[in-house]
């Protein structure tokens, strides 16, 4: 078994991930390994993810740039260019896996099984398209009718779901707001209904009143076709907010995943400590909290625990042997030392 592998207890298994209430897994993920290749090397970017996600169930992804968030988005729509590339590992979509499929195959599943919000409303919509044109386009691989007055009918249905006026179906992006660029982006990813939705930064440069609008938006989105939400980002008040289950990443590895609740009150790995200190607070006065050092370079990553340049409960250990992602409290995995010393004393 390789060291990204989830163990728990004495059962490996590829990934793991829930609300506990039995609800069907409609994405799983298992042992993602994305890399860039570049002159000096190969970028592990995505080095062993593996987690599931649960119909219905919103899923973060959190951690500082360069973590290897946005890689994982553009990995599960396929959509990785060279000289990035997808090295190993499954993505379960229904129990397709669609890291296999051909371009045309995942042509027709993306949008209408699995859609992306990107970040930057602007670098997502054709600046010399009508938004109508947009959505239309998006339609077009899947047979959808693209003409008439029933396409006109749901075109307007669309906008009105996101909280647009029809009349923005015949504008173009430079005459819209940046939140309502973004609600067409959103209008565009669910128009085929989805049963997974990835948002990668959906608020990024937009005001904290329109960050919250929009993301009630997707909230209802979300809850109105009963799909599935990967919000990846690194506000984590906005987290806090709007996700079930919270994964932490750093250097292209999760470090611990949590129900959201349980991660607030009580981080168990030291990144997530540090994470969460770091957050301004009303009920404590004082400096703000910074985590010390800088992520490691994922060109020549440090040996053992990739944390442990910054960690401060750092052991011999952790400088040789990289730890696995396991179960150590109920619903609640961490890649640490840490505790398994602490459970081998117990």
């Amino acid at each position: 078994m390789s060291d990204t592998s989830v163990r728990l207890g004495k059962t490996e298994v590829g990934a793991v991930g829930g609300r506990g209430d039995g609800t069907e897994v409609v994405l799983d993920v298992r042992d993602l390994r994305v890399s860039y290749v570049t002159p000096r090397g190969p970028i592990r970017a995505v080095n062993g993810v593996s987690f599931a996600l649960r119909r219905g169930e919103a899923f973060g992804l959190v951690g500082e740039s360069g973590s290897g968030k946005s890689t994982i988005a553009l990995s599960l729509m396929q959509l990785i260019k060279p000289p990035g590339r997808i090295e190993g590992g499954q993505a379960l979509l229904d129990g397709t896996d669609i890291l296999a499929l051909s371009e045309e195959e995942m042509q027709r599943v993306r949008l209408a099984e699995i859609a992306l919000i990107t970040q930057g409303a602007m670098n997502s919509l054709n600046p010399v398209m009508r938004i109508r044109e947009q959505i239309i386009d998006a339609w077009k691989d899947h047979g959808e009718p693209v003409n008439g007055r029933e396409a006109e009918e749901r075109i307007h249905h669309l906008l009105r779901w996101v909280g647009l006026q029809p009349e923005v179906a015949r504008m173009y992006p430079h005459e819209l707001s940046g939140g309502m660029k973004q609600r067409a982006v959103i209008a565009i990813a669910i128009s085929l209904r989805p049963k997974v939705i990835i948002a990668d930064e959906p608020t990024s440069a937009l005001d904290v009143v329109v960050q919250r609008q929009i993301m009630q938006t997707l909230r209802r989105i979300q809850r109105d076709l009963g799909a599935a939400v990967i919000l990846i980002g690194h506000d984590m008040g906005l987290m806090a907010q709007f996700v079930d289950r919270l994964g932490v990443m750093y250097a292209g590895k999760l470090v611990e995943v949590s129900p959201i609740r349980e991660m607030f009150r009580d981080p168990i790995h030291p990144y997530s400590q540090l994470l969460i200190a770091s957050l301004p607070s009303l009920a404590k006065k004082g400096q703000f909290l910074g985590i010390p050092g800088l992520p490691p370079s994922l060109l020549d990553p440090p040996l053992g625990c990739p944390f442990h340049p910054r960690c401060p409960y750092a052991m011999e250990r952790c400088r040789v042997e990289v730890p696995a992602l396991e179960l150590k409290r109920p619903n609640r995995l961490v890649a640490c030392h840490l505790y398994e010393r602490e459970e081998g004393q117990a």
